[in-house]
């Protein structure tokens, strides 16, 4: 365990090196970044060490990993975010853990959120996933809305019971006009999420960048970056 710690904080120094400098030749201040650590398919006591470290926002993206893991992590002050594909079907035990949910993409999603938000008594803050390489109407081929759908479901969300507009989430496109182009996809998002405050001033969020693109990320002015390998390895394989 104190080889794992080791790496942990190894790992984690360096991502924060990367964040300070690319805040710092954006002109941005760090605190004006949050770092928030995706531990899919890594277990709980890799978390209890993060905490350690002073992490407080962590990241799943399957609801059947991350609701046994909150749950044993109930004691740790987290914030757990919730940041992949969601079924209708699994969203009652996401409300249950998650404080934010960055892959609202759909109305029936919003819907299902809102009802289970209520009933458990909770409010959720809500991003909506953009598909930078989706045509109008269509959803991404990784989640995500067209971004000319952004206003209308950005409303349903602010007029749904127990849940909050909270800001944007997008992938780096791997097809489209924004394939290899994260800074480019980045400053598009940015453009939307400037669009998104005026109808919604506490909408701020803007989670973008991974590992592999976090400096371009907080170039455009990403204010959540979300990193998994970077700081917790190469992921092991599932199956």
């Amino acid at each position: 365990m104190t080889d794992r710690r080791t790496q942990l904080a190894d790992n984690l120094a360096r991502v924060e090196e990367r964040i300070s400098a690319a805040c710092a030749a954006a002109g941005r201040g760090r605190e004006e970044v949050t770092l928030i650590v995706v531990t899919k398919t890594y277990p709980a006591s890799d978390v209890r060490l993060l905490c350690e470290l002073g992490v407080r926002h962590v990241a799943e993206n399957r609801d059947q990993d991350a609701a046994p893991k909150a749950a044993e992590c109930s004691d740790l002050p987290l914030t757990w975010h919730f940041v992949g594909q969601l079924q209708t079907n699994k969203v009652r035990s996401v409300v249950n853990y998650a404080g934010l949910v960055h892959s609202v993409d759909r109305n029936r999603l919003v819907t299902a959120l809102s009802t289970a938000a209520v009933r458990a008594g909770r409010e959720l803050g809500c991003l909506i996933q953009v598909a930078l390489d989706a045509e109008s109407g269509a959803r991404g081929e990784r989640g995500g809305v067209a971004p000319d759908h952004v206003p209308a479901l950005a409303e349903a969300i602010a007029e749904a019971e127990g849940l909050r507009p909270a800001g944007l989430m997008t992938v780096a496109p791997l097809d489209g006009p924004y394939a290899g182009r994260p800074r480019a996809a980045f400053d598009r998002l940015m453009e939307i999420a400037t669009d998104l405050r005026a109808a919604h001033p506490a909408a701020n969020m803007v989670s973008a960048g991974m590992s592999a693109d976090l400096e371009d990320a907080v170039a455009a002015g990403a204010t959540h970056v979300r990193v998994g390998s970077a700081v917790l390895g190469v992921r092991p394989r599932l199956g």
